[in-house]
């Protein structure tokens, strides 16, 4: 069903979506030429997918009770999201351009429905930041600490497991083979899609327990460690076994998937531990917050 809730104005919604779509279907394109085939932030589309699903789901809660429209607060912030989005696109700094668009969602809810309907809807506004591509410079700032440490534990479990395995900075040597552990090897990719996934599934459950929340949300950072150190053991001993023709082809593509299973049985089995020590319930969608 497409209907909206008998509270809202259906003419200011369906101006307000037209008009969203005009403003950002440039972004987003331009999005998809220079940022989403990258693989650390190729989970740009997935994001936006899920915000926009999460609002129209929501819509009877974001639009419940009488509009109450804040233009005090609405038009201000309104006009400071489109600042930010028009310097952001015509200077192609597509943080900026991504960065305004909860806001400028945020503030166009406030003008057609008030402040409870933004209250109703501050999680997948929060969701999109999820969509800001990083500077360059944070990116590779993480990602060497993070092949670093991938790359040392990496070659203490396989020296301890009894392999002939040395490492030189973040290159692992075994046997014949020399295997550098890149950029997309280094958990980035996975620990920021890992986390955004982990943040919806609990926005799905919608535990009670701030405490329990906030334990999960920790909990995929080692979480999604363990899972890259496990797919980088497996194409290390991949390589060892059948040749670097086979470690490098099917199976390091399929490693990947390898990586997000054991991510999120994990992520499943400490939700489960958790429970035991965080009696908490999941809370109905008709009383999410």
């Amino acid at each position: 069903m497409l209907a909206l809730p008998p509270g809202a104005n259906a003419a200011a919604v369906v101006v307000l979506i037209l008009g969203l779509g005009v403003l950002f279907t440039p972004t987003y394109m331009r999005l998809a030429d220079e940022v989403w085939h990258v693989d650390v932030h190729g989970h740009g589309p997935l994001i936006l997918g899920v915000c926009l699903w999460l609002l129209w789901h929501d819509r009877e809660k974001i639009f419940a009770g009488a509009a109450q429209p804040d233009m005090a607060l609405g038009f201000p912030l309104l006009l400071a999201g489109l600042v930010v989005h028009a310097f952001g696109y015509s200077q192609s700094l597509n943080m900026l351009t991504t960065l305004s668009q909860p806001v400028i969602f945020g503030a166009c809810i406030l003008l057609v429905h008030g402040r409870a309907a933004l209250k109703a809807a501050w999680f997948p506004l929060f969701f999109m930041l999820f969509m800001v591509p990083l500077p360059e410079t944070i990116v590779q700032g993480i990602t060497m600490p993070l092949k670093q440490a991938v790359s040392v534990v990496t070659e203490w479990l396989l020296h301890h497991a009894g392999y002939p395995i040395g490492r030189n900075g973040v290159t692992l040597v075994i046997g014949q083979y020399q295997l550098l552990v890149a950029d997309a090897c280094s958990g980035m990719n996975s620990l920021l899609t890992l986390e955004s996934l982990g943040l919806l599934y609990m926005r799905l459950m919608n535990y009670t327990s701030k405490a329990r929340n906030i334990f999960l949300a920790i909990a995929i950072i080692p979480t999604s460690f363990i899972a890259n150190v496990t797919r980088v053991v497996i194409l290390v001993l991949v390589t060892y076994y059948f040749g670097d023709e086979v470690g490098q082809g099917f199976v390091h593509d399929f490693s990947g998937l390898v990586l997000f299973a054991v991510s999120l049985v994990g992520i499943y089995f400490i939700d489960r531990l958790a429970g035991v020590f965080f009696k908490d319930g999941a809370r109905g969608q008709k009383g999410a917050a």
